[in-house]
């Protein structure tokens, strides 16, 4: 867009002689019977002496918020600033507008007026079409700036009524992160040849020719990407280069989310910034790296960040999951685990020696169930090691070997290793291949107790899948104590979750596999609210089939076993299938039908 409304050009605000004032708020207020007449006078002046009393300017609906009424009207419910503003909206007959900021490109919003036009009359745009400017305000009655922006964008106006608060905090955090973008394409825009040549823009960018790692811009952006990845509660960044822009996605309770495109010379700086603060080779773009960052919150906490590139046909994709320190003294409840599975597993990993398997696909939380049980069991008394590649949390209780590809040091040579180290307990991060699977079975014969994860559908499999790496079956036979399977599922939103009757006999049926299980009068469905992003689902809990090996389980663990028989007799032992599981979620009012069925298969 050629016109824009800069700060220079912005025109004298006119006083909004019709903006919202806390009188109209509570005419509106006592019309509708939210406020009592009784009580109307006290609250009024409490949120007058609010505003008087703010040191930054305050709207009317947020000292309101403050004030922390109660409706009169049923069902009173809290009257949130959220609430509030949609409240208004309708008042005034617009549509409400929940700010999300994924779902906003701050650098086409920000050419439609300079952030102190913004500031000045409350307002942030939230949307541009080739024909409409989405204007999202908190001074609806306030509108003198409309027709000059349908002048000066040639477009219709659309107004909205967002959050005061939102609108606030959005226009400051979309105008200063347009601005260092803007900033930073403009030096990276200087030489074409960046798109193909990263080793020229390193080189470029020591002598300020051009954009790099270090130019304040791109640190601005990569601190704010963080910081935001870690207030969206994400598990993984992803910086993707394409053709012509570079997309960044945040994964959010095992979803992946658009959140922005920035133009392709920035995403190679910021991949650069983050190698360089990883401790990566910059200049190697042509193979996969490693790497590892340690970072706070806003708030203090300590993060850490597994940094992972790889090489694809638009330069490097660079993916950052992130790790927080606070799982690993979760208790087994806290992630998931019934209070059946939870006393059996620690029955397990109270046992001096043997092999526990956890078994699932990659994000399925096998890391997280290790490193918890892990802490709990690493005392002064014991020694604990690990191998892992790479090591996915700095935990000061273990004793943690990376894998170390380069030198010739695999799995089976660090478990080797940790033999001579007088471990007792030995994890080993994945048992990929026949050498690694003899030197677990190695250390559980010789007495310690070892626990690894395997990439299979369920845990009867996992004996299949050790029989085709080769591994004899009276070895399995002498070590294998316990195996687990596990799976997430997204919970759903406590703030938003709505009843939705009962499930039909087909869809219970086929959660139920023919097991009596408690039926649920009432299951629940997701709505969406601001806490939830307007999904419907916050956060995730674990699925759980734990294996326990018995006797008359390991007497069916020969050459040729009957992968159907392992699993009819695990069942009889008390192991409950990860669908069943899931069924029991869903009694419990956490999951739905569908995130269960998602990611469960039936048993055979």
């Amino acid at each position: 867009m050629n016109a824009r409304l800069d700060q220079a050009g912005a025109p004298a605000a006119k006083p909004a002689a019709r903006a919202i004032d806390l009188q109209q708020i509570f005419s509106w207020l006592l019309a509708d019977g939210i406020v009592a007449k009784a009580d109307a006078k006290a609250l009024f002046n409490q949120a007058q002496a609010l505003l008087r009393n703010a040191t930054v300017a305050m709207h009317p609906l947020t000292a309101v918020a403050q004030c922390k009424l109660q409706s009169a009207a049923p069902p009173h419910r809290l009257l949130t600033l959220d609430w509030l503003s949609e409240w208004m909206a309708g008042k005034v007959k617009l549509p409400f507008f929940r700010i999300d900021p994924l779902k906003i490109d701050f650098t086409k919003v920000a050419d439609v007026m300079s952030a102190t036009y913004a500031s000045r009359f409350n307002i942030l745009p939230v949307e541009l079409t080739p024909t409409d400017v989405v204007i999202a305000t908190a001074e609806p009655l306030a509108v003198e700036w409309e027709a000059e922006i349908a002048k000066i964008t040639r477009r219709s106006v659309r107004l909205v009524v967002a959050n005061p608060l939102d609108i606030a905090q959005y226009t400051a955090q979309f105008f200063t992160l347009a601005k260092s973008i803007k900033g930073a394409n403009k030096f990276g825009n200087q030489d074409v040849s960046l798109r193909s040549n990263f080793e020229q823009l390193v080189e470029l960018g020591k002598s300020n020719k051009t954009l790099d790692a270090n130019d304040q811009h791109i640190v601005n952006i990569v601190d704010w990407l963080w910081q935001y990845a870690f207030e969206q509660r994400a598990s993984d960044i992803h910086l993707e280069p394409k053709r012509d822009l570079g997309a960044i996605r945040f994964r959010i309770d095992g979803v992946l989310h658009q959140v922005y495109q920035v133009p392709i010379a920035v995403m190679i700086a910021m991949t650069a910034r983050v190698k360089l603060l990883g401790r990566m080779d910059v200049i190697e773009k042509r193979r996969p790296q490693d790497g590892r960052i340690k970072t706070r919150t806003a708030g203090g906490q300590e993060i850490e960040l597994r940094l992972s590139t790889l090489p694809t046909a638009f330069g490097e994709k660079l993916v950052m999951r992130i790790f927080d320190p606070e799982v690993v003294v979760k208790t087994l409840p806290e992630l998931g685990f019934p209070p059946d599975d939870a006393k059996r597993w620690d029955a397990l990993t109270a046992r001096p020696h043997g092999i526990i398997l956890v078994t699932g696909p990659t994000g399925s939380g096998k890391t997280t169930t290790l490193y918890t049980t892990l802490k709990a069991l690493a005392t002064s008394e014991v020694n604990v090691c690990t191998v892992e590649d790479p090591i996915e949390m700095v935990e000061g209780s273990f004793n943690q070997m990376q894998v170390q590809h380069g030198i010739d040091l695999s799995f089976a040579d660090g478990v080797r290793a940790l033999m001579r180290q007088d471990p007792d307990i030995i994890m080993v991060g994945e048992i990929r291949d026949l050498e690694t699977a003899e030197m677990a079975i190695q250390a559980a014969l010789t007495g310690h107790l070892v626990l690894s994860t395997l990439h299979t559908n369920d845990a009867p499999s996992a004996v299949m899948r050790l029989l085709e790496l080769g591994v004899p079956y009276y070895l399995l036979e002498a070590t294998l104590i316990g195996i687990m399977a596990q799976r997430l599922v997204r919970t759903l939103c406590p703030d938003c979750k709505k009843p939705d009757g009962e499930l039909n006999d087909d869809v219970w049926n086929g959660l139920s596999e023919g097991w009596t299980l408690p039926r649920p009068k009432t299951v629940y469905r997701p709505v969406g609210c601001p806490e939830c992003r307007q999904t419907g689902y916050r956060g995730r809990t674990g699925l759980y089939e734990l294996l326990t090996i018995t006797q008359p389980f390991s007497k069916l663990i020969k050459e040729a076993t009957d992968i159907h028989a392992l699993r009819r007799q695990s069942i009889s032992d008390g192991m409950k299938p990860l669908r069943i599981a899931g069924a029991l979620k869903i009694a419990e009012g956490l999951t739905t039908a569908d995130e269960v069925l998602k990611v469960t298969s039936a048993s055979s």
